[in-house]
């Protein structure tokens, strides 16, 4: 379970973007750049594949609800 998760773009122009992201993970903290495509340069993380591969797909789906669903929402 990811407890703290927090983003923040670091290129905000372009379709090429990419967002750096922090949170806890087993009670340890991991760190990486989260690119556009879904590719995951860690700073800090498990160094097990199994999790390692269990992180990246929890990153990528709160990515996809906080970044592009926000983005992608009907302006009113």
């Amino acid at each position: 379970m990811l407890v703290h998760f927090q983003y923040k773009a670091l290129t905000v122009f372009g379709r090429k973007q990419k967002w750096a992201f922090s949170c806890y993970f087993e009670s340890r903290f991991v760190s990486g750049i989260y690119h556009y495509n879904g590719d995951i340069l860690w700073q800090t993380g498990p160094h097990d594949p199994t999790k390692q591969e269990l992180l990246k797909k929890a990153v990528h789906d709160l990515m996809l609800y906080h970044v592009y669903e926000s983005e992608h929402q009907p302006n009113v």
